[in-house]
């Protein structure tokens, strides 16, 4: 499993990536319908990639508020 978070065009994007065996779908189940819900409760926009045999990425895209200084933040990866 791979994890990524950064800052991209004013928005925060939380991206996790898996090499499962694919077939996620958030009409099945409540998991992802519920993290979509959250996503969607933020602002924010949820994608899931997840053909079968292929794994599945499921990347969140949260708006940022705008900073009082004006200055946007920046995350960098370890």
């Amino acid at each position: 499993m791979d994890i990524d978070v950064r800052v991209e065009d004013g928005c925060a994007v939380v991206e996790v990536r898996d090499d499962g065996v694919g077939g996620a779908d958030a009409a099945q189940g409540s998991g992802l319908r519920g993290l979509n819900d959250r996503v969607g409760a933020l602002d924010g926009e949820l994608d899931i990639d997840s053909a079968r045999g292929a794994g599945t990425t499921v990347r969140a895209r949260l708006p940022l508020p705008e900073p009082a200084d004006g200055r946007r933040p920046s995350v960098t990866g370890a």
